[in-house]
């Protein structure tokens, strides 16, 4: 892999075993309760289409379980005390983070309060879909 971009043999592996393990057949089964959900709700399905476009596509994109982890952290923070002005250093892995040199820790920071605003982002859009 250069510079962290993937080859077609990987996006082709992943495709395949998203398929093998009923990824789209999920989705589909997903996708049609929530909009009936949405619907009795009052909810326009129209929401819960474009949720379940942004969310696949991220999934396809960064891996189905790549920072899942890393959300339910936040997820639970926020369901817990909602915003708070520490937060990245909450979530920092202090072990790890003392094994960094200056630069790879401000890297390290950059690359947290990336993952945080994406993961608070989806928070709030799951907030939303919430009915």
């Amino acid at each position: 892999m250069v510079d962290g971009q993937k080859t077609l043999k990987e996006y082709c592996r992943e495709a395949k075993k998203r398929m093998k393990q009923g990824f789209w057949q999920n989705y589909n089964k997903n996708l049609t309760e929530d909009i009936e959900r949405a619907e009795q709700a009052g909810v326009a399905s129209s929401k819960v289409k474009e949720y379940y476009s942004a969310k696949v596509s991220e999934n396809i994109r960064h891996g189905e379980s790549d920072g899942e982890e890393f959300y339910l952290k936040v997820k639970k923070l926020l369901d817990e005390e909602g915003e708070v002005a520490n937060a990245i250093g909450r979530l920092t892995d202090k072990e790890y983070y003392q094994s960094l040199s200056y630069d790879e820790q401000q890297s390290y920071n950059l690359r947290l309060s990336e993952k945080y605003l994406k993961a608070v982002e989806r928070y709030k859009k799951e907030k939303e879909m919430a009915f």
